[in-house]
């Protein structure tokens, strides 16, 4: 399974790309509680400063980013009103509390959902999937993930198909970062994440790539 950044994205995006194997994923890990509460804690107390980059990473592909919220900050939005972060799963709680923290877009796959290689490029007119628990996310005109079978996931909402459960053994973590970031500092946000990942689920990275 290949990833892909499509040439139309290489001057506006830097993909951060984990596979993870090996987890064990439950549906509510206790160890979280702590860690989360205190994330939660310093980000209102001082809010990360990546927004404004994610924001033009939106615009320069033609997106209004306070219509159509990149992930990360409708999380902090959230955690600043006062309310806690969402627990869906242990896995995905891990990657929520990655994204708030760096305040960058991640999106969280089972790899065993998703068909062939994957490519990261611009939606086409017409394109979009069942999203989780919501509506259609249509996907036309903006930054998404594919496979064989179609897009699956963008930086603000991920498809039904290809999410993570307590099923999942495989995953596959993209990082939607812009291009400002630059490779040093993905290189953190990454082994921050693989790190935390494997303490909660038990993964092993198995790759990673830096575009």
């Amino acid at each position: 399974m290949r990833f892909t950044l499509a040439p139309e994205l290489a001057a506006i995006v830097r993909p951060g790309v984990l596979w993870l194997e090996g987890a064990t994923v439950v549906e509510r890990d206790a160890r979280l509680n702590a860690p989360l509460a205190a994330a939660e804690a310093a980000v209102r107390t001082n809010p990360p400063a990546e927004i404004a980059a994610v924001r033009t990473m939106y615009k320069r592909v033609g997106l209004d980013p306070t219509k159509t919220r990149p992930s990360s900050e409708a999380l902090l939005r959230r955690v600043r009103r006062g309310d806690a972060l969402p627990r869906i799963n242990s896995m995905v709680d891990v990657c929520n509390w990655c994204s708030l923290e760096f305040q960058l877009p991640y999106g969280l796959y089972d790899a065993s959902r998703i068909d062939g290689d994957v490519d990261l490029r611009m939606g086409r007119e017409g394109e979009s999937y069942p999203g989780i628990r919501k509506d259609d996310v249509h996907v036309g005109g903006r930054i998404t993930l594919a496979d064989h079978v179609g897009p699956f996931g963008n930086p603000t909402s991920d498809s039904a198909r290809t999410m993570v459960t307590t099923e999942t053994v495989r995953a596959l973590l993209v990082v939607f970062a812009p291009r400002d970031v630059d490779t040093r500092r993905m290189t953190a946000v990454l082994d921050m994440t693989s790190a935390r990942m494997t303490e909660f689920t038990g993964c092993r990275e198995r790759a990673r790539e830096v575009a």
